[in-house]
């Protein structure tokens, strides 16, 4: 992996270098608040790629929850953050509707790991995003976006309805709160760390 402890002693006798660039996905269902929280947490204005939604998504994007929502990612979102004088991050955010899965895997390509947002609203949108990540290998964390109206799972409950592995980790994010969002991506990046890639193959 990119930052393993000895590239990180080597970089350390280097004055002066670059910070490292960590590549992470943030992905989910539809309306789950992958652009709020890429734009929460970005150091930079945050490349959206947000279009009006029309007549033309009615019974084909699920709204529940969400009935406010007018706008839609149809690409993908980018942020950047520093977290620290090694390590840069560089968000890709998905599209959260079936249509737009295959392009996932262009956007997965080179991450290193992944934010899945859930909200328990609607749980059954993460298994998607839970399965596309096991697959590749990636490893990723569960961060549950804390709705106002949505249900409280125990981390266990939400571990076994989710049927995830022991070493995912499990966080509450409210996505819009810029010190969560933060927590929750060095969680990611501290759990990428302890995983190398032979590990996240064999889960």
């Amino acid at each position: 992996m990119a930052f393993a402890d000895s590239d990180r002693a080597e970089r350390d006798d280097r004055p002066g270098a670059a910070p490292i660039p960590v590549k992470l996905v943030v992905a989910g269902g539809f309306g789950v608040g992958k652009t709020t929280l890429v734009g929460a947490v970005s150091e930079i204005d945050p490349l959206t790629t947000e279009e009006e939604m029309t007549v033309a998504s009615e019974g084909v994007d699920d709204v529940t929850g969400v009935e406010r929502k007018q706008t839609t990612t149809v690409a993908l979102d980018f942020g950047r953050i520093t977290i620290s004088e090694e390590i840069v991050l560089y968000m890709f955010g998905a599209p959260g509707q079936n249509r737009f899965w295959p392009l996932w895997n262009d956007l997965a390509l080179g991450a290193v790991g992944a934010v899945v947002l859930v909200d328990t609203r609607k749980l059954e949108d993460a298994f998607a995003s839970v399965d596309f990540f096991e697959r590749r290998g990636i490893p990723f964390v569960v961060a549950v976006n804390n709705f106002d109206d949505a249900y409280y799972y125990e981390p266990e409950e939400l571990r076994e309805a989710l049927t995830l592995a022991a070493e995912v980790p499990i966080m509450v994010c409210d996505a819009r709160d810029r010190e969560l969002a933060k927590t929750t991506l060095t969680t990611l990046v501290r759990t990428a760390i302890e995983r190398s890639p032979a590990e996240a193959a064999t889960g």
